[in-house]
């Protein structure tokens, strides 16, 4: 089956008892076993029963076998949100004294996550330009245990060759963990490129228009755990299932960052018109990022499925013709930013991506805000930046509001 169709007939590990053709919403807590010996055997994990909804949950079971099914994966683990997806996987793979090779162009709670919450547990990062990775030999040494990568940064649009990264990972050993987030899973095969470990906020483009929360770990099975201390253990009992089974039983049971049946049910629902959304959101992207080059007020546009972006080019050979639903521009001062995003009538002054509606955000002063400007210049976030994720309204719509906006500062600035 393709993407489309396995995303509405991925079948349920168990029949619905009134043969329900959506899987029902589970939500409570506790399961009932048929008897104590059953209940030991699902505590010690030797039978995949459901007893505590903080540990599993049949909607919550569904909607991840639906994503192993699209992913052709090893393990998934659905949690409260995009951080706690990260949270989760740093948690489960790094103890004091390992660092980690990232690049500076990063979502701001991810590098505010890196900087401010683990370091203090020992942890350290080396911040690279992952678009030269010849760079990761140099910072590899005996405690570097991964690389970190955003496959589109979020908001600087930058884009990295993966496949070259992960090769650079592999001869190191060292796990490739990315945010892949902004290239949806129905255009882009994490596994394909090499990446080990994949961790996606499903809140964003999966959920269905902003309907929920949500964070997704996918473990594509590649990586071998014998080559980290911490895992070698457990590798030799697991295999290539050890990072899956080591966070289920540990760090995801133990931080308690589950995701509600409830919400799984709406992203379930969300993954079915899925493909569809996101091909409508990226032309439109693809649309108006084009029309807002030709805009004299804007100084600059970036997006990768621009011919003009340095990484057109290796943004078409790993994501194809889409290349997400996120755009910025800038304009010449901060305060044409702001009264650019007063003037707006359709799209909305609000921070996510793919809400169906678009979204307009000046990232300097809302996510990145509690930096100095020195680090938000090193973060490549300007003053002058507007981030737009765009949704699936008519792009003539869309053109017609920026373009309003637009006159009503121009008149202003005259």
């Amino acid at each position: 089956m393709k993407f489309a169709t396995k995303a509405i007939h991925t079948p349920f590990s168990k029949q619905d008892t009134h043969g329900a053709l959506r899987m029902p919403v589970y939500d409570n807590v506790a399961f009932e076993t048929k008897n104590a010996e059953a209940l030991e055997d699902a505590f010690r994990g030797t039978k995949p029963l459901h007893v505590y909804a903080r540990l599993s949950n049949p909607t919550v079971e569904h909607f991840e076998n639906v994503i192993k099914n699209l992913t052709d994966s090893s393990g998934v683990i659905a949690l409260s949100s995009g951080m706690a997806a990260i949270s989760n996987v740093f948690f489960c793979i790094a103890q004091a004294g390992d660092n980690f090779i990232t690049s500076k162009n990063l979502f701001g709670n991810t590098y505010s996550f890196f900087e401010h919450t683990l370091k203090p547990f020992g942890v350290s990062f080396k911040y690279a330009d992952l678009t030269r990775p010849e760079c990761i030999e140099k910072l590899t040494d005996a405690n570097t245990r991964g690389i970190f990568l955003e496959t589109i940064t979020n908001p600087q649009l930058e884009v990295t060759d993966i496949k070259k990264i992960a090769t650079i990972g592999k001869n190191h050993h060292l796990v490739l963990i990315a945010d892949s987030t902004i290239t949806p899973l129905c255009f882009f095969n994490a596994k394909e490129t090499g990446i080990d470990i994949e961790v996606i906020s499903s809140t964003k483009y999966i959920s269905g228009g902003a309907t929920s929360m949500g964070g997704i770990i996918i473990d594509h099975g590649t990586f071998d755990w014998n080559s980290i201390p911490k895992f070698s253990p457990d590798a030799k009992k697991f295999g290539k299932f050890t990072f899956i089974a080591k966070l289920r039983k540990e760090v995801f049971r133990n931080i308690g960052a589950c995701l509600s049946a409830h919400n799984a049910y709406l992203q379930t629902l969300g993954l079915e018109t899925f493909h569809l959304r996101i091909n409508k959101s990226c032309h439109n992207t693809q649309v108006l990022a084009e029309w807002l080059e030709k805009q004299k007020l804007i100084t600059s546009v970036n997006y990768p499925g621009l011919a003009t972006s340095e990484f057109h080019q290796i943004s078409k050979k790993q994501f194809g013709k889409l290349h997400g639903a996120l755009l910025t521009f800038d304009l010449v001062k901060k305060e044409h930013c702001f009264e650019f995003l007063n003037n707006l009538k359709i799209i909305r002054r609000a921070t996510n991506l793919n809400d169906n509606k678009t979204l307009a955000i000046h990232p300097a002063s809302t996510i990145y805000c509690e930096y100095t400007p020195e680090i938000r210049q090193e973060l490549g976030v300007s003053d002058t930046m507007i981030r737009m994720a765009v949704g699936i309204e008519e792009p003539e719509d869309l053109i017609e509001d920026i373009s309003q906006s637009l006159k009503s500062l121009a008149k202003n600035i005259k």
